[in-house]
Formats: structure tokens, sequence, C-alpha cells
């Protein structure tokens, strides 16, 4: 069967030239392949919303003689991810606190020199001029790269005045809010393995729109580069079931201050801005830290709390 990401890659290199239904099969066993290996062709189909002559044309489409190497494949899946955990305990089990951080900070070192050394400056210079030229800004990242869409959405509503960071509890909500998106506009996608399809599926949409995609991930091969015209390669790799991010967070801190000094102006216009309104409203008031005397200072109505208490 080839190697144990064999099944993964073949929806990739095959996902863009897919029917509409085989593109939702394609979404669900990205998703959900530990239900997918447990259902027949039929049972398969039904939860899709496709027909089982679908899914038997989908498993040979991969490459696969029939459904039932195709469910090997899936079963495979499984096997990787219970290794991964399995290797997890054996290689920390035993070691000390100290072993396990210093292991974990020596393979985010090895992640942030492998990134420098082979980041495209390139690509990294039409990123910026892509964001700095378009109209609206969507951000998107799903499951673990949801933090990393977060911290970008943050810093770029201080630099730019139409920033989307779109949230996604269904594919449906999700066109929603990118329903208005167009040639003017650019997303960014931000995703690393397992790749998120619906972040494949918004990029998908926003380039089928005429829109910019900007994708930030791990390799040249991922999926997430099938429908973007600026690639930021970022390495991740962990040799456990958590995922390094710590390169593709340094990439993105590099791109906010880029682009903070293309906009300096705008940045310290909207600062003053907050710390008049902050000043205003009293805002720090609750939580604030005295940082010459150390004390801390508590509004007056934390302070009644405190005296219930």
């Amino acid at each position: 069967m080839g190697s144990v990401n064999d099944l993964s890659n073949r929806i990739n290199v095959k996902y863009k030239s897919m029917s509409k239904g085989q593109k939702l099969l394609a979404a669900y066993i990205t998703d959900h392949y530990d239900k997918a290996a447990f259902l027949t062709a039929a049972k398969l189909g039904n939860v899709v919303g496709v027909s089982e002559s679908t899914v038997v044309r989908f498993a040979a489409n991969l490459g696969y003689k029939g459904y039932p190497e195709f469910q090997k494949a899936l079963e495979e899946m499984i096997r990787k991810e219970i290794y991964s955990i399995q290797h997890m305990e054996s290689s920390y089990a035993a070691a000390a606190q100290s072993e396990i951080l210093q292991t974990v900070m020596q393979s985010d070192i090895k992640n942030m020199k492998a990134t420098l050394e082979s980041i495209d400056a390139h690509a990294f210079e039409l990123a910026i001029d892509t964001i700095l030229n378009a109209q609206n800004i969507y951000i998107i990242g799903i499951r673990s790269c949801a933090s990393l869409a977060e911290l970008l959405a943050f810093y770029f509503n201080l630099i730019f005045d139409r920033v989307h960071l779109l949230h996604t509890s269904s594919l449906s909500e999700l066109f929603e809010q990118m329903i208005r998106i167009g040639s003017g506009d650019v997303v960014i996608g931000i995703s690393f393995p397992r790749y998120s399809m619906r972040t494949l599926k918004a990029m998908e949409f926003a380039n089928n729109r005429s829109a910019k995609v900007i994708t930030i991930t791990d390799s040249v091969h991922s999926p997430m580069n099938l429908y973007s015209s600026c690639n930021l390669i970022a390495k991740s790799e962990m040799s456990s079931v958590v995922e390094s991010l710590t390169a593709p967070l340094s990439l993105i801190n590099a791109l906010i201050v880029a682009l903070c000094m293309k906009r300096q102006s705008k940045v310290a216009q909207t600062l003053e801005t907050l710390e008049t309104i902050w000043d205003e409203y009293q805002v720090h008031e609750g939580d604030e830290i005295d940082h010459i005397s150390g004390s801390v200072k508590i509004s007056a109505a934390n302070a009644e709390i405190g005296d219930e208490t």
C-alpha cells in the first residue's frame, strides 16, 4: 500500500480534479477517517449524501483496486495515529521533565533553522504586497491553527480597516461569512498536518471568486497550495502527536512586523486612538499593575466583590 500517509497524499493530489460528490467524500474522510474505516460503501455514501457507486468510483479514482483495499488504507491511517501516541508514550515515559523540555525545544529550534534556510523571500514580499493592496482581508485557521489565525487577525486589526477572522463551526457558516468576497480581496489560509478540509474549501471558494489566496503551511506538497498564488512555508515537524507551531508563529510575527513598517502612521494613529478610549472608559482600571510601586489597582466594583468574600 505504500507509506502510511499514502491515502492522504492521494486525496491531496487528486482533489482539484474530483467531482462535486468526490470532494464531499474527501472532506468527510479527511475529518472523520476513524469513522469511515468501519462503514460499507453504501453506508459511507448515505452519511455523505452520495450514491454507493460514487463511493466506489472515488476509491478507484484514488488508485485502489476496490473498496476493500480503500478501507485498508483507512485502517492504516488509524494505526499510524495509534502508533504516534504509543511512540510518544514510550519516548517520554521514563524521561525526566528537563529532558522533555530540552527535546521539545531542540525540535522547535530545528524547525526554525530549517524554515529560515528554505523560506522564499520573493513569496514573502509578494504576500506583503498582496495584503497591502487588498480591499478586504479574510483569515482562516482551524483546530490548532485557530490560535495562529486569531493572533494574525488581532494585529492586522491595528493595521487595516477590513479584517475578517472566519469562524467555522460548519461549512455553511464559513461560506456565509465569505459571501461578498471578490477579486479585490485576499484570503490567508493557515493549515498544518493533519490538514483542514474546511480551510481548503474556503481557499477553493475564494479562488473561484477570483480573490487572491495566500497559504501558510508546512510543505510545497501541502494541499493548501492547490488554490494559492503565494505560499509561505514553515516547518512543523514534531516527534509526537503535538505539532510544532513555533516556526509558523515566527513567520507570522515577521509578516506582522513587515506590514507594520509599511503602515507606521496608520498603526501609530490606531494606538493613539485606543489609548484615548482606554483612558476615557478606564478599560485597564480593573486589573492594571502599577510598575513603580508594584501595587494592583482594583476598581470599586471589584473591591465590593472582594469584601463579600
